[in-house]
């Protein structure tokens, strides 16, 4: 039986890594060993990261409506406290959205809860 020879392989696998690695500083975009520890480790960040950035938009969109509520005399949890009551089922993506593009719309929502907290 003839022996198998691997060579094409290992190469590919080699050509795969450094592809995913191009952009890494240093030898760890050239040289196969060190440029596969550096891509485990990107890959769990890029794990990690992809929960914690759920997190982090959810703080920017509450510090958003936070500040353009205070414009208007409330507080953030006034405010979402009030819009529970007002019956507005509204997320707060769509809440940060509409108080960073559209001010005169959110000063709208605003008069609704200040009415229902009253």
């Amino acid at each position: 039986m003839a022996r198998v020879k691997r060579g094409t392989t290992t190469h590919a696998r080699h050509k795969k890594v450094l592809a995913q690695s191009k952009g890494f500083v240093g030898r760890s975009s050239t040289n196969y060993r060190i440029a596969l520890e550096r891509l485990e480790k990107s890959l769990q960040y890029a794990y990690r990261d992809r929960r914690n950035k759920k997190r982090e938009f959810r703080g920017l969109w509450i510090q958003r409506i936070n500040a353009a509520v205070r414009e208007h005399g409330l507080t953030y949890s006034r405010f979402i406290d009030g819009l529970k009551r007002a019956g507005i089922e509204m997320d707060r993506k769509v809440l940060a959205a509409i108080a960073y593009d559209d001010p005169d719309s959110f000063a709208g929502i605003v008069k609704k809860v200040q009415a229902a907290l009253a």
